[in-house]
């Protein structure tokens, strides 16, 4: 299958056949990064800007190893110390960016639309590293990767993804990607949590979790997004853990092959208790991994490669 992408700023309205083709793209990476020699010569001669507004760990790093194994030149943007401290806004910023030739700028923002704003002023490819509550396209590419390498397919799997919704791109862009994809998903979270009319989305919603994480194939905790809530909409953390944490005896509930997954950072105590955050059943750590292959195969696309990698 020939397979390309303009930009890459949200998993919805990519088709079945395009997310299974770069989660593909990504196994043939994730064989690159086992080898001893990690470098390939595939974006030689490409700029690639990481314009990082908002923290980072995980994005941030995953994109900047993508990048250098895959030869590209890497320019890193720091907010801190950059013109927007002096009251320049985002489009007059990049714009002088852009002057600069860059062949893909790497986007991470507070502000839902940051990403498809920067596609109507610029030239180079755009990446969606994360945009306010919007969306966070290549985390959820990770996440179905590994869910496809411990469970094959996704059609029929029951997908529970369990915290705080509507503030979170990341549960937004795992139900895009794994409805598309034929997975069950539901959702569970406290009521101040679960954005309305969550049927559009072709999920089923809990007020509990225990209902959402019985007998599933994966369940995926989500960090509570302090940063983004104007108000406190549950009581404390020892109260949310209690309700709506994962315990060990609420793993019990879920399939003996369950997978427990989290896009970090994982707050101890908070989402997960911590013998679960350390048990077998966790694959956090694979999902970190699995980031590497999945933004080099976004990268190469965005810059013209094929289905194939070099």
């Amino acid at each position: 299958m020939s397979l390309s992408l303009e930009h890459l700023v949200g998993i919805e309205g990519l088709s079945a056949d395009t997310l299974s083709g770069i989660l593909d793209l990504a196994g043939h990476f994730k064989r690159v990064n086992q080898r001893k020699m990690k470098k390939v010569p595939a974006l030689r001669g490409v700029m690639v800007v990481n314009f990082f507004v908002e923290n980072s760990t995980r994005t941030r790093l995953s994109f900047e190893t993508a990048e250098k194994r895959l030869s590209a030149d890497t320019l890193n943007f720091s907010a801190s110390t950059s013109s927007l401290k002096k009251g320049e806004t985002l489009v007059d910023t990049i714009k002088n960016v852009q002057a600069m030739s860059p062949d893909i700028v790497v986007i991470r923002h507070w502000a839902a639309g940051a990403p498809q704003l920067l596609t109507r002023h610029i030239d180079s490819a755009v990446i969606n590293a994360g945009d306010g509550w919007h969306e966070h396209p290549t985390q959820a590419l990770l996440d179905m990767l590994t869910i496809r390498e411990h469970k094959g397919s996704f059609e029929g799997k029951k997908v529970a993804i369990i915290g705080d919704i509507t503030h979170s791109r990341v549960a937004r862009s795992n139900i895009y990607g794994l409805t598309t994809m034929g997975a069950d998903v539901h959702v569970a979270g406290p009521p101040t949590m679960l954005p309305a009319a969550l049927e559009q989305f072709d999920v089923t919603a809990h007020a509990r979790v225990e209902p959402a994480m019985e007998a599933a194939d994966v369940i995926m905790m989500l960090r509570i997004q302090k940063e983004r809530l104007g108000a406190a909409l549950y009581p404390n953390d020892r109260e949310y853990f209690r309700f709506f944490g994962l315990s060990r005896e609420r793993l019990r509930l879920a399939k003996d092959d369950c997978i427990v997954m989290h896009p970090g950072p994982v707050n101890r105590g908070v989402e997960l208790a911590p013998e679960v955050a350390d048990g077998d059943s966790n694959v956090i750590l694979q999902q970190v991994a699995n980031g590497v292959a999945v933004r080099m195969a976004v990268l190469y696309l965005v810059a013209g490669g094929g289905a194939v990698a070099p």
